[in-house]
């Protein structure tokens, strides 16, 4: 029987130990830039971004004595394509429970790609209020770039293909803390 070449291959570009490193440095560097944190909050882009999100407010108060408010953003209903997603229907699980305006909000996501996510959350975030920084935090951005987004805090730089896929897995939803790519 002949192997086919088309076959894809899963290889891990980070473990637990590498994923811990990458919630560290972002902690640091986010102390370090916005001194006092006290104008701070983060909301986390569905599905995975809410975790990185909450983690991230965790190791900050731990070393800090922070309390960062964590809120979580459903981008469903302001995505460019949502016609094609949901012809006929809603879903919002966007919950923001603290006012954004005049705050540093610090949106995260687990995988950068395209940006129309990002764009998305940014349009929803406007609707919501008028906060003073918007800022991008994404434990991977892969390129292939859309729109122009950038991110101001990467855990990781990869160049994948368009037909390449990046899954980012967390220990509260999928029991482990790594990062594979299928290419």
């Amino acid at each position: 029987m002949a192997k086919s070449k088309n076959k894809s291959k899963k290889k891990r570009i980070l473990n637990a130990a590498q994923v811990k490193v990458i919630f560290e440095r972002f902690a640091r560097e986010m102390a370090k830039q916005y001194g006092k944190l006290d104008q701070v909050v983060f909301i986390g882009v569905r599905t995975r971004g809410p975790y990185v999100a909450k983690r991230l407010a965790e190791i900050i108060k731990k070393r800090h004595g922070n309390e960062i408010p964590v809120g979580e953003m459903d981008i469903t209903l302001y995505r460019d394509d949502l016609n094609a997603l949901l012809p006929g229907g809603t879903i919002d699980h966007t919950r923001i429970p603290f006012d954004i305006a005049n705050k540093i909000v610090v949106l995260f996501d687990d995988v950068l790609h395209t940006g129309r996510t990002v764009r998305a959350a940014v349009d929803h975030l406007i609707d919501l209020g008028r906060p003073r920084i918007i800022h991008l935090a994404v434990m991977i951005d892969r390129g292939g770039r859309e729109l122009p987004v950038a991110a101001n805090y990467v855990g990781k730089t990869i160049r994948l293909g368009a037909a390449g896929e990046v899954q980012v897995k967390l220990k509260e939803v999928d029991r482990v803390d790594e990062v594979v790519v299928e290419s």
